[in-house]
């Protein structure tokens, strides 16, 4: 990461939330984000005048929702470069996820019973891929370097001739980190196997394009780029065609793989949050990103004065994120003297007698880091200077006191 720019140099995004003075500062955008209020006022009406079940078919209520639903599936697709008729509306991401692996699974069983994955991935990815193991299906799980990217050339050595899956996220939710998805997915075509990427980090925030970076089935939800919880999509290739099991069975929606009455106001909003996310894509990466470097710089060993490790690639990341390893910091304390100030989280798992590495930064292979206080940072589109100055400083104050060094 470069050097932050000076304050003259970064300005605060246009639009502001309405905030409580004595709220804490919030940092954790990789957990969710909040909803945009131009996201917001495009799904109330679907909450209240045009309330209509978009499966009913006799009245204006039903073909009013069934439109909104329609022109929302358009304009996800657009956004990911694919056809509406690719486009499957879930809950989220988990589910989209479970869509993905257990259904291609479950419809290409004469294929084969392999698929391979990372160890970085999310629990989303890794818990139905240890599913399938349950059910003598054979899992390899590729490691990462110490930059958290995993090798192509090993990911070719693991793809072998009963191996139906490749799944590998686009962007972790722990470091950041932007896996090459064009080669991975050139590669996954050349060899006739399916790629499927759990992009939950990366939509709204990076460019994707599933037929420039030969994607077959993708995972995203929409509270993580200021969309509503509760909704996510799966987009699955239509041409050459991609077949999938369903795993929820009912009345048949989405072309019978996810059943269940459709929530309009969310497929709203999660179109919206992408529309709005795309378009302001570029400009708001180069702010969010001068506000993580202009973190990075008050916190680096060099300026603070303290052993403060960068965990993932410095420049193959979200814009939005930073992740670090303290060393000869309580991480429990420091937290605790932090909470009401910032919104953050820890990259470790805590407990009253040990501290242990998340198996994220576990996977990058640096095992002098465990003993050391983890800390993850999601800065997000309506952070300010003010935050991220405030920020440093009480935590360069709370690392300093007693109490929480070791």
């Amino acid at each position: 990461m470069g050097v932050s720019p000076s304050e003259s140099l970064i300005t605060d995004p246009p639009l502001m939330l309405p905030q409580n003075r004595q709220d804490p500062i919030y940092l954790d955008a990789h957990a969710t984000t909040p909803v945009d209020p131009r996201v917001l006022e495009v799904m109330v009406p679907f909450f209240t005048d045009q309330f209509g079940n978009s499966g009913s078919s006799t009245h204006s209520y039903g073909w009013a929702a069934q439109g909104a639903v329609e022109q929302a599936r358009e304009e996800l697709a657009t956004g990911i470069g694919a056809s509406a008729e690719e486009i499957i509306f879930t809950s989220g991401a988990t589910e989209a996820n479970n869509l993905a692996i257990k259904g291609v699974a479950e419809a290409y069983l004469e294929k084969g019973r392999h698929i391979v994955t990372v160890a970085t991935e999310h629990a989303a990815v890794l818990n139905p891929c240890r599913y399938m193991e349950s059910l003598s299906w054979r899992v390899t799980y590729l490691p990462v370097d110490s930059q958290g990217l995993v090798d192509v050339e090993q990911l070719a050595g693991a793809i072998a001739s009963d191996t139906v899956l490749v799944s590998i996220m686009a962007a972790n939710n722990e470091i950041g980190v932007l896996q090459p998805l064009e080669k991975i997915g050139r590669l996954c075509g050349d060899r006739q196997v399916l790629f499927h990427t759990d992009a939950a980090q990366a939509i709204g925030k990076v460019p994707l394009n599933v037929d420039m970076q030969n994607i077959d089935l993708m995972s995203i939800t929409a509270h993580k780029f200021y969309g509503p919880k509760g909704i996510g999509a799966l987009y699955v290739r239509r041409r050459p065609r991609v077949n999938l099991a369903p795993q929820l069975h009912g009345g048949g929606q989405e072309r019978g793989w996810r059943s269940g009455t459709l929530c309009v106001p969310l497929i709203v909003g999660l179109a919206e949050a992408v529309t709005l996310g795309i378009s302001l894509q570029k400009g708001e990466n180069q702010r969010i990103r001068a506000l993580r470097d202009r973190l990075w710089d008050h916190l680096k060993p060099e300026n603070s004065g303290l052993t403060i490790y960068l965990n993932g690639h410095s420049a193959q990341r979200l814009a939005g994120n930073l992740n670090i390893s303290i060393a000869g910091i309580k991480a429990a304390e420091l937290l605790r003297q932090l909470r009401s100030h910032v919104a953050l989280s820890s990259g470790s798992a805590c407990s009253a007698t040990a501290q242990k590495l998340s198996h994220v930064l576990k996977a990058l292979g640096n095992p002098d880091r465990q003993p050391f206080a983890n800390l993850r940072f999601g800065i997000g589109r309506f952070n300010t200077v003010d935050d991220i100055d405030t920020t440093a400083r009480l935590i360069l104050e709370a690392m300093r006191s007693p109490s929480a060094q070791k």
